[in-house]
């Protein structure tokens, strides 16, 4: 199922900010990760199984951070998506006004915060992450998260640019690495599906000026019921108004 979408969307957005030193690593995040890819599915979208799997295969790839934002605008089709989240959509969304294209489709990847492909098409995703290497900044900045007792730190190094000629967000995202689940109507109607790395939620820590910095977050803002991993990231523009990745990182919770 693809097509342009458009809609307007009022999303909900939370943040809890706090500063301090990094006081032990628990977990240590997979090092220097060389691409996020954020796939926009559906359950009630026939043609985003296929898409699906291809994060399941790149959720193994410890140099790549996948990531599943499930999409609620097809919701009327039938079967209303049980992950889905309107903040998702506006994000789709803001990154297609960002690019110009209006492209807003399932199922869609978005690489690196800049290049879209159709999300079932592994090939496809490998040559925008070679793209976007090549574009100043994009996975350049060390991001690092420890956790130490009840609290989870995200670490931000500093940017090859001056302080101050860069304007960035840092995000938290809770993630379950894998959810089964069975569809009863709708076009994937009697099918088994399982999604990888669901964003289950997200929450700003912090804005990001080029200079280094840490955010620490009480983990019960992070982790909940079926949160299982996370991932931080440190990306241009904000959030209405994203632009490329920067850098990130990826930690198991248990």
């Amino acid at each position: 199922m693809t097509g342009t979408m458009a809609f307007n969307l009022i999303s909900r957005w939370s943040g809890a900010v706090g500063i301090c030193a990094i006081v032990a690593v628990i977990r240590p995040a997979h090092a220097d990760p060389r691409a996020v890819v954020e796939l926009f599915t559906s359950q009630g979208c026939s043609s985003c199984p296929p898409a699906d799997k291809v994060i399941g295969e790149l959720a193994k790839d410890p140099s790549v951070i996948a990531m599943s934002m499930p999409i609620d605008y097809w919701d009327y089709l039938g079967w209303k998506d049980t992950l889905a989240d309107s903040r998702f959509s506006a994000r789709q969304k803001a990154y297609s006004r960002m690019r110009g294209d209006r492209e807003v489709y399932t199922p869609q990847a978005v690489v690196n915060g800049s290049v879209h492909v159709i999300g079932s098409d592994l090939a496809g995703i490998e040559n925008a992450i070679g793209a976007t290497a090549n574009e100043a900044g994009v996975m350049s900045v060390p991001v690092t998260m420890t956790r130490s007792g009840k609290q989870l730190t995200v670490s931000v190094a500093a940017a090859n640019k001056p302080p101050n000629v860069l304007h960035g967000e840092v995000w938290i995202c809770s993630i379950s690495k894998a959810i089964p689940i069975s569809i009863a109507r709708g076009e994937n109607r009697g099918k088994e599906l399982t999604y990888y790395n669901v964003v289950r939620n997200l929450l700003k820590v912090g804005d990001w000026n080029g200079s280094p910095g840490s955010w620490t977050v009480p983990l019960e803002n992070v982790e909940h019921d079926g949160v299982d991993a996370a991932v931080a990231y440190v990306q241009d523009g904000s959030r209405d108004r994203p632009g490329p990745m920067l850098g990130a990182a990826y930690t198991l919770l248990h």
